[in-house]
């Protein structure tokens, strides 16, 4: 289960900022893509055991969900896949091998505590 040492770095970076800053961190937000090889449930429950015992404990760890976006070749347009099996365009059906969206796995905000 890699989302373990995914869940551990995640910890350690925001221990960083808050000791940097000398805050109290109440939630971290993540934009986590369809196609990361991360599992959202997996990576939840890991972050829990990962702020085990360290300043972060008790803080959440808030996952947007980005979904898989394509460059449609024929469109000339982005869109947003159905299925991450089948990488053609969704309105004409055209092979659609650029990822614009999807691989994300990004820490976007810390929510401070006041």
């Amino acid at each position: 289960m890699h989302e373990l040492s995914i869940a551990m770095s995640i910890v350690d970076m925001a221990q960083e900022e808050a000791a940097r800053r000398k805050v109290y961190i109440e939630a971290v937000h993540l934009e986590l893509g369809a196609l990361s090889g991360v599992v959202k449930e997996a990576l939840l429950f890991s972050y829990e055991v990962a702020c085990g015992g360290t300043p972060l404990e008790g803080s959440r760890l808030v996952v947007k969900e980005v979904p898989i976006e394509v460059y449609c070749p024929a469109c000339q347009m982005p869109k947003t896949l159905k299925s991450m099996q089948l990488f053609c365009c969704p309105d004409c059906g055209t092979q659609t091998p650029e990822v614009i969206h999807g691989k994300e796995l990004t820490i976007t905000a810390l929510e401070l505590k006041q």
